[in-house]
This record gives structure tokens, C-alpha cells and sequence, in this order.
């Protein structure tokens, strides 16, 4: 018996991206790892996930992976996926740290997983306009606007991730199927930084845009500090 979950690859910013590429096989395997455990404890419960505490702390004027989960983390989060039947099987938050050069850039991220569909929210301090982000996302990049922002839609694979629940096997791990990004500036000048928005589903289908933003309209008012950018 095994448990299939799959991640997306990107992270919170390029700069990130690249700076984090040697060390994302073991941060996805710890969260993945967490998914599977969260997916049996939920199951039991049979009730829509809280958001675990974020692993780790940020400095008070950084938004916090816990406010973003709960951010995510809506009673109507599936009704916007377009799957309403669905519960939130597991939640959790992070605040981790991006080594770039020499700098330390916070990373913190919230995350909500149901039986279809599983959603990113993460906030990049990396300074960079959104703007200037689209030739470096490949040739599937789109900008756009949300909610009067400059604002980036693009893809990439996942990773899928097979853990063996009984037994001495090994995880194996495989390209999983697409993740949607939207990337959306911090401010309504995009004087840099951005949120990121990410959905996956597990049946490795195509996640539907007009889902993605449903999401995006409703969730990313509600992060602390958006109103005041």
C-alpha cells in the first residue's frame, strides 16, 4: 500500500528557484511526508483541516506561513476550486529563509490540500518586479492583472512523490503532472516582491485558470497588510 502526492517545483521567486534547486528534493520529501500523515489523521477526523502551526519564525514585519494558510485555508476554498463537496485534508504553514548571493530573503508559505486539488500560497521579499519576471518564467508565462495588479500566469511540471505506508520500500519520485502560478505584485506600483499562487491537482489533470483566479480574487485580499500596499 502507497500513498501518491505530488508537489509543485517552483518556488516562491526565480532568484529562489535557482538558489534552492540542490536542497528542494529534501524540503518537498519532508512535505510530502507531512501530507501523507495529515491525509490519514484527516481521514479519521472526517473535518475539513486546520492549519498547523508554521514551522520555524519570521521577523514581525514579514507575513508569517501561518497567516498565510489560514489565508488559504477558506470554508468556501473547494466551492472556488469548483469541487464542493470537498473538505481541506490537510494545512500547514512554514517560514523558511532563500539564500541568494549573500542575502537572506524570508520564504514563507501556506498550504492546503484536498482530494482534488492542492493549493500554494507563498510571499517572495526578493525585491523584484513582477513586471520584469515574465521572460524569465519560459515561453508559457502570461502577464495579466488581478485585482488592479500586475500579475504573471505561467506553468511547470511537479513531482510526483510514491511513499510506501507499509513495508521496507524506498519513495520513489517522477514528473508529476502541470502546477498553474500567478504571480501577483506586493503593491499596486509592483515596486517588487509578489505573492504566488499555486494550484496542482492529483490526478495529474490540468488545473482549470479560471479556477486559480476565483482563488486569487477572494484569498489574496484577505493577507495581512494587503489593503495598506
Amino acid at each position: 500500500m502507497a500513498e501518491d502526492v505530488a508537489g509543485a517545483v517552483k518556488g516562491p521567486s526565480v532568484g529562489g528557484q535557482v538558489a534552492t534547486a540542490l536542497v528542494l528534493g529534501a524540503v518537498l520529501a519532508g512535505g510530502f511526508w507531512f501530507m501523507a500523515k495529515s491525509d490519514m489523521d484527516g481521514a479519521a477526523a472526517r473535518e475539513p483541516a486546520v492549519c498547523t502551526a508554521s514551522t520555524g519564525s519570521l521577523p514581525s514585519q514579514y507575513v508569517s506561513g501561518t497567516e498565510l494558510c489560514r489565508a488559504l485555508n477558506r470554508p468556501d476554498l473547494p466551492a472556488l476550486l469548483g469541487t464542493p463537496e470537498e473538505k481541506a485534508r490537510n494545512a500547514w504553514g512554514s517560514d523558511g529563509w532563500l539564500t541568494v548571493g549573500s542575502a537572506k530573503l524570508p520564504s514563507p508559505e501556506g498550504n492546503v490540500g484536498l482530494p482534488t486539488y492542492s493549493v500554494k500560497l507563498s510571499a517572495s521579499y526578493d525585491g523584484l518586479p513582477v513586471a520584469r519576471m515574465g521572460p524569465l518564467l519560459g515561453r508559457t508565462a502570461e502577464p495579466t492583472r488581478v485585482l488592479g495588479r500586475t500579475a504573471v500566469l505561467y506553468s511547470d511540471r511537479t513531482i510526483a512523490l510514491k511513499i510506501p505506508l507499509v513495508g521496507g520500500s524506498k519513495a520513489e519520485t517522477g514528473t508529476g503532472g502541470i502546477a498553474r502560478h500567478l504571480l501577483v505584485a506586493k503593491d499596486a506600483k509592483d515596486g517588487g516582491g509578489a505573492y504566488e499562487l499555486v494550484v496542482w491537482r492529483q490526478d495529474e489533470a490540468v488545473p482549470d485558470d479560471t479556477a486559480l483566479l476565483r482563488v486569487a480574487e477572494r484569498v489574496l485580499p484577505t493577507i495581512p497588510g494587503w489593503a495598506a500596499r
